[in-house]
């Protein structure tokens, strides 16, 4: 028990760490993207500007320093670039881009749809798999009297955007370590956590067996006592009869009690042996039924056997290794649980599960037509003192132990439980025990 809490403290722990990290690489990396770009961007409206003014420096005089103003340009870093185009289109001035990316330069300035002034990032996939990345910007440059002319910019950025790759691939790298580390260091921690709780836990379960231990005498010499005045030929009062009555039904309960506790105690300590041998379980379902038949008939209910579909020729006995005891055991807690929850004029069922596949498994269900059981209270009821209705199993004789006793032996035989309920639908319990 201690140690699925633990992993699951785990598991939620990392979870966290695990959103926490996702969170912090996609926002840093959001802003790092962020950073970069629009210094880029700045850069780029710069170089734009200072072009625009060339440009119309150029219109006005139109001598041989342009291109040495082109030189100029193409010195500042070789990945700058811009082309200068009139109205209709015709190449006016430039600074080439390099040969291997200006054939997609042309085709996004005949395709240009950006507002003047509008930075833009445009990507091309060459066949080698790398991904180019430009981006560009437009300007008008107006002119008294003549069409206007657009000078268009860009930069190549490629290596940036590969560098913020990486980047980001070494933040993903450092914070798989990082949950790596956290997820042990919540290990390491959960356990720690664990400590005090096994120490309570455990003076708590050592409580429950010598308490057990203690009240069986008291118990055994109360209800003997009351046997004795039963029996007694000076008590003919009704009164008195009724009070003995009732004291040996309070001493059956807290018998069963006691009982039960002593089971859970011994569960929780490995103490709970099993005492293997091969029985007939349909044997051990009619027993349950002909035992529990007395008090399902008070309230006029039809407890069964269903023989089930078995194949023509198939044997009448089915044979389980297990302990019989604690089998026994187990049948009858859950057909005492299903006679107990179901009205007046029902129906309860005891049967072999015969439509597993499974050969080394053999099974056998208790069904009822009882007041069900709702869908959020399913994973609880094997919990230990968990009622559904707690006044109702109160005043049935319920302790909120007879299901977590029932899963201790089946879990004790590596075998399964399950539960198919729904609110005034009925109920039905399935169990699978190894066939060897």
């Amino acid at each position: 028990m201690f140690s699925r809490s633990r992993r699951r403290l785990t598991l939620f722990y990392a979870g966290v760490m695990c959103l926490f990290l996702v969170v912090l690489i996609f926002v840093v990396q959001k802003t790092m993207e962020w950073s970069l770009t629009s210094e880029q961007s700045n850069e780029l409206m710069d170089t734009a500007t200072s072009i625009v003014d060339a440009q119309h420096y150029a219109n006005q005089h139109t001598d041989s320093s342009l291109n040495d103003d082109n030189n100029f340009y193409r010195n500042i870093n070789e990945r700058l670039f811009f082309y200068v185009f009139d109205a209709d289109g015709k190449l006016l001035n430039f600074s080439r881009a390099s040969f291997r990316i200006e054939p997609f330069i042309l085709d996004v300035i005949a395709e240009w749809d950006a507002p003047d002034g509008d930075v833009k990032v445009y990507g091309k996939t060459a066949e080698n798999g790398r991904e180019t990345k430009v981006m560009m910007t437009a300007r008008i440059v107006y002119q008294a009297g003549n069409d206007p002319q657009t000078v268009y910019v860009g930069k190549d950025v490629t290596a940036m955007y590969y560098g913020l790759q990486k980047a980001t691939y070494a933040l993903i790298f450092l914070g798989i370590l990082a949950l790596i580390a956290a997820s042990v260091i919540g290990f390491f921690m959960s356990g720690k956590a664990m400590v005090p709780l096994k120490e309570a836990y455990e003076r708590q379960r050592q409580f429950a067996a010598d308490a057990s231990h203690e009240l069986r005498t008291p118990l055994a010499v109360v209800m003997a006592s009351a046997d004795l005045l039963d029996n007694a030929p000076g008590i003919n009062d009704p009164f008195l009869k009724q009070v003995i009555a009732d004291v040996r039904d309070e001493v059956k309960k807290m018998s069963r009690l006691v009982g039960d506790l002593l089971v859970v105690a011994r569960s929780d300590n490995k103490a709970l042996k099993l005492n293997r041998t091969n029985f007939d379980l349909a044997d051990v379902l009619e027993q349950t039924v002909r035992m529990i038949t007395p008090i399902a008939e008070k309230k006029n209910i039809a407890v069964t056997v269903d023989k089930g579909a078995a194949d023509e020729g198939a044997a009448t006995k089915v044979f389980v290794y297990a302990d019989e005891q604690r089998i026994r055991q187990l049948v009858m807690i859950l057909t005492d649980n299903a006679v107990k929850y179901t009205p007046q004029n029902g129906k309860v069922t005891l049967g072999i599960d015969r439509t597993h596949k499974d050969d080394n498994k053999i099974g056998f269900f208790v069904a009822d037509t009882g007041i069900g059981i709702a869908d959020e209270d399913k994973e609880r009821i094997f919990d230990r003192f968990f009622r559904v209705d707690k006044a109702r199993s109160r005043a049935m004789g319920g302790n909120g132990l007879g299901l977590a006793i029932a899963q201790e032996i089946v879990n004790l035989h590596d075998g399964q439980i399950a539960v198919e309920s729904k609110l005034a639908g009925g109920t039905k319990f399935i169990v699978e025990l190894p066939a060897d």
